[in-house]
């Protein structure tokens, strides 16, 4: 094999290879921040949390629904006070204003974002597509809670307040998810 011929070979297996990272880029960064938290992603369990801690936290919702989406979406209250480790419900309702079927997916987040790796949902409408008949209206679950390694964290001695934020898009292509009946967590041996 010439010197020409390997040069070509190594530009091809750099190209072939570039390529590949570009289509692994996004699943990676996606699996990277549900490992760390990193911009605000939140964490998901099975499992509510072992045990409790006495420290209180604001949980604030918003929501925002895409303009293709001809959705009304929203949460039922607008915050909720939560002890550390304490598994709490909260529920959206989502209406389909259009003549049509319509399916969405949901995309979160919490700020401030240094919360992300503390802020854990063992349920929620956010982890499949949601398919909405015409002029349907939902109620949608959310459980969740703040994991008690929080309170030891010095990073997170300034946080009062977490904003749990939802943006609803349409799905580009619907799976005919349906909204499931909310099953209760798995409870926790911890005292309340």
């Amino acid at each position: 094999m010439n010197r020409n011929s390997k040069t070509v070979a190594v530009l091809a297996t750099v190209v072939v290879a570039m390529i590949g990272l570009s289509f692994a880029a996004v699943p990676l960064y996606r699996m990277f921040c549900e490992a760390t938290g990193f911009n605000g992603t939140t964490q998901r369990a099975n499992e509510a949390a072992t045990h409790t801690v006495n420290r209180i936290v604001e949980v604030r919702f918003n929501s925002n629904t895409a303009p293709e989406l001809p959705w009304k979406f929203g949460p039922e209250v607008r915050s909720v006070k939560v002890k550390l480790g304490e598994t709490k419900l909260v529920s959206f309702f989502a209406e389909n204003m259009s003549g049509e079927d319509v399916t969405g997916i949901a995309r979160y987040n919490v700020t401030p974002e240094k919360v992300g790796r503390y802020f854990v949902k063992t349920q929620c409408f956010c982890f499949d597509e949601q398919h909405l008949n015409a002029r349907q209206r939902v109620d949608m679950p959310v459980y969740f809670f703040v994991d008690p390694d929080f309170a030891s964290d010095p990073d997170m001695a300034d946080v009062k307040v977490i904003t749990l934020s939802y943006t609803f898009f349409r799905a580009r292509a619907p799976q005919t998810a349906q909204i499931a009946a909310p099953a209760a967590p798995v409870a926790s041996s911890a005292s309340r």
